[in-house]
């Protein structure tokens, strides 16, 4: 049986005349860390954005769990288990680091519109559970200590990991990061590697577009590199940056990497 958790084929995008990704495959396994990595304008983002709805492929055949689906939009795509965090940080500012997880079981909740706003018992039951649920979580990624804090009033480092929380909180079987470790310094990214490696081995399944190569390389179990939207490579970590098309797209960045 495959342990295959999502394959594509074909993948397809084109802006005019401009094709930003051109026929990729991708297959992720389940329990792994799969890295998307590549020179800027490679069409990596662009990549998740079709994956997870945000854009509509042109062309592209998608299973996930072992099934056919179609990304229509991102409601769809949260609804099969795929969540993702953005490259540019998008948080809900003005509202505590704990409400902002609680936005995440969205997809869970269980008490309809009418006992939100009537306030009956089963809606506060409810948001009582969540919010035990969400300070859980908030432990799980180490900053559990700011819940009552804004989320414009944490660091940098820790609304990339206030993100990764509210995406967790969707409890989904593929975690899509886009640049987690962007804007991080080098302790933080350490910090970064061992919560990443942690809800791998907790089960999870994750899909990593990263610019720090050496983060990739150290914690991915497969790498995919795309130049001008398409593959150029991939495989293994240790094989897959010795490839000499993958040098030459970065001028030689990944022959130093280690």
């Amino acid at each position: 049986m495959s342990n295959t958790l999502l394959s594509i084929r074909g993948l397809t995008k084109r802006f005019g005349g401009l094709t930003a990704v051109d026929a990729v495959d991708l297959d992720i396994a389940q329990g792994t860390i799969t890295g998307l990595i590549g020179p800027n304008g490679a069409g990596k983002t662009t990549c998740f954005n079709l994956i997870t709805g945000l854009y509509t492929p042109d062309e592209g055949h998608f299973q996930f769990k072992g099934h056919r689906f179609f990304p229509h939009n991102p409601a769809d795509v949260a609804k099969l288990g795929i969540a993702r965090t953005f490259q540019n940080i998008r948080l809900f500012q003005t509202m505590t680091v704990v409400e902002n997880v609680m936005v995440g079981f969205h997809t869970q909740s269980k008490a309809g519109a009418i006992a939100a706003i009537l306030r009956l018992p089963s809606q506060r039951d409810e948001e009582r559970r969540l919010r035990d649920q969400s300070l859980k979580l908030l432990d799980y990624v180490g900053i559990a200590q700011h819940a009552n804090y804004l989320a414009s009033e944490l660091s940098y480092g820790h609304q990339r990991r206030l993100e990764i929380a509210r995406a967790l909180a969707m409890n989904p079987s593929l975690l899509a990061l886009d640049e987690p470790a962007a804007g991080m310094n080098g302790s933080e990214k350490l910090q970064l590697k061992e919560l990443l490696l942690r809800i791998a081995s907790d089960g999870k399944t994750l899909l990593l577009i990263e610019h720090d190569v050496k983060l990739v390389m150290g914690i991915c179990s497969t790498v995919t590199v795309l130049d001008y939207g398409k593959v150029i490579a991939q495989g293994k970590p240790a094989i897959v940056q010795k490839d000499p098309a993958v040098i030459e797209a970065y001028l030689g960045g990944l022959h130093h990497a280690g």
